[in-house]
């Protein structure tokens, strides 16, 4: 395959794509560019009658499932043969040797406590010291977890879910402060005594952490993996059980409580979320309020109606609409928008003001000028009084598509924008985790001098395999399944021979992560959850959320992708 610089996305010949139980050329046309064929969304609707057929040859786990929450201690420990031994393991040696490969590698990162599989660890790389990276994180196991349930293997996502908010419950204490009780772990390890037998948890709320932050994502991606298993096993006694329902409680009232605050967006520290370290994210980051959004619209299905949990319904309920106002308002930017900016005036007053958080111009960065193209957007990574972070960030992006706080035209312009700076965002390695690059006297300033996240590194501007499991599925959703398809190429052509990196540098991705861990367990996920989506779409109903049109109040703002 050519190279991203001689070829690129622009030079791709029309395909036509198809799939065995969802023919996408049925769907209607949208306007083509850069010769790919594209098609309208795939609503959560339409996935569904593909995703009864799909899980019809499973195991039923409907009402007094033998996989109940009673039962959970009796699930029977894996053997350990190697997964190319076992049927899973023949089904993808036989389809593809790289799945294959990732799917063994996935396997031996499992962690057990007490004879049951509860998590799988950061990276299996014993040629560095382990730091943190023999732990199970909650953000990390995302992708495992869906690797797993696609793989017909719930279990153990079961058995995480129940885990983690057994930590939940511990009071947590850092520095003889008393951190709110719904937090949830960032990660834990198991310790195993082998005169006793017996195996501990430890779990880490920031103390460990560098910069001692304690995550904000965390408790989102807990409610987003309680309702994907939900969706997925049809099942939800484990999400009526009043242990899950009390833990949603809780994490809701840390994100509802009442403040200072004006803005329905959530007041996050830098180094919260996955950009885990200083890269001036501080105030409104975009990752932060997608998921937000989206563990809101996960938990709003989850809560059952109950003197409880209907005051917490009607909570979310005000708050999704406007915190989608708000996002879709604000943090939304286009060519048209970007050109408003440009021509703000300053120091306004009152309800009449355009310029609302009192903006300079002279702010703008010159980069994102040539950046945006005519027809694309995106939601930038932040916005504060009298300070706007333009930044692409990819999660956060890529979230707003499947939770659906992107409309139907903003979602196809993000995708339009992916397309139009493919080099930029994809290059060689999917996919850039936010761009672009800090550097310089800003670098210095911003992340502290952080020696980690020096320019395209790490998380300033580095590229990251994980993401591309996020991007497959807002391709699925919005109709263009050829873009996932072409950087998952890309990806193959080195992750295999690279030994599955943590992250890769530069500017195109060309160069492995100077301190990029080997087989990074999100890494091969991502890969394995990316190529299961594209082959079988019914697989997005774990992580998409339909459309909800009475959260759509009529905006002023431009529809760039249809201009």
């Amino acid at each position: 395959m050519d190279s991203p610089q001689s070829s690129g996305l622009r030079k791709l010949k029309p395909v036509i794509v198809k799939h065995e139980e969802f023919d996408f050329s049925k769907l209607e046309d949208r306007p083509k560019t850069l010769g790919i064929e594209r098609h309208r969304s795939c609503d959560e609707k339409a996935m569904h009658d593909l995703s009864v057929r799909s899980l019809s040859a499973m195991p039923s786990f409907k009402n007094g499932s033998s996989r109940s929450h009673e039962n959970l201690e009796t699930i029977p420990s894996p053997d350990k043969r190697s997964v190319i031994n076992t049927p899973k393991g023949s089904y993808f040696s036989e389809a593809s040797p790289l799945m294959a490969e990732g799917w063994e590698a996935l396997q031996r990162s499992l962690v057990y406590f007490r004879g049951l599989r509860v998590g799988t660890i950061a990276a299996l790389d014993h040629s560095e010291e382990a730091l943190n990276y023999n732990q199970v994180f909650v953000r990390d196991f995302f992708p495992s977890a869906l690797a797993f349930m696609m793989m017909k293997e719930p279990e153990v996502v079961k058995n995480f879910l129940l885990k983690t908010l057994r930590l939940q419950s511990w009071e947590k204490t850092i520095d003889r402060f008393k951190l709110g009780q719904g937090a949830m772990p960032a990660s834990f390890k198991v310790l195993h005594d082998p005169v006793r037998n017996h195996d501990t948890l430890i779990a880490d709320f920031g103390e460990s952490a560098i910069g001692r932050v304690a995550p904000v994502d965390s408790g989102f991606w807990w409610i987003i993996l309680l309702q994907a298993y939900t969706k997925y096993t049809h099942d939800q006694s484990l999400s009526e059980m009043p242990e899950c329902q009390k833990g949603m409680r809780l994490i809701l009232t840390l994100c509802l409580s009442e403040g200072f605050d004006t803005f329905p967006t959530l007041l996050c520290a830098d180094g919260c979320c996955m950009i885990d370290r200083r890269m001036g994210i501080y105030g409104y980051p975009i990752e932060i309020q997608a998921l937000f959004f989206m563990a809101l619209r996960c938990a709003l299905a989850l809560l059952k109606q109950d003197d409880e949990g209907k005051e917490f319904v009607e909570r979310i309920t005000k708050r999704l609409h406007a915190l989608s106002y708000h996002l879709r308002s604000y943090f939304w930017l286009d060519f048209k928008q970007l050109n408003d900016i440009y021509r703000y005036k300053t120091e306004e007053y009152s309800h009449t003001a355009v310029n609302k958080f009192n903006v300079m111009p002279d702010s703008l960065p010159d980069w994102v000028f040539d950046f945006m193209p005519t027809r694309g957007g995106y939601f930038i990574g932040n916005v504060s009084p009298a300070r706007m972070d333009f930044r692409w960030f990819c999660l956060g992006n890529c979230i707003a598509i499947l939770s659906s706080l992107a409309t139907p035209e903003q979602s196809a312009a993000i995708m339009d924008l992916i397309e139009e700076r493919w080099e930029e965002l994809v290059g060689e390695m999917p996919m850039k985790v936010c761009y672009p690059a800090i550097e310089s006297h800003e670098w210095r300033i911003v992340t502290g001098c952080d020696p980690k996240n020096t320019r395209w590194s790490y998380h300033n501007g580095g590229s990251w395999p994980v993401l591309l499991w996020l991007l497959t599925a807002a391709c699925i959703k919005t109709g263009r399944p050829q873009i996932a398809r072409h950087a998952i190429e890309l990806a193959e052509a080195r992750l295999s021979k690279d030994n599955w990196p943590e992250y890769y540098d530069g500017k195109l991705g060309r160069y492995i992560g100077k301190q990029s861990r080997k087989l990074q367990t999100w890494s091969i996920a991502g890969y394995l959850v990316a190529k299961m989506m594209l082959e079988d779409p019914s697989h997005i109903i774990m992580v998409s959320l339909e459309e909800d049109k009475q959260m759509r109040p009529p905006l002023k703002r431009s529809s760039s992708w249809s201009s």
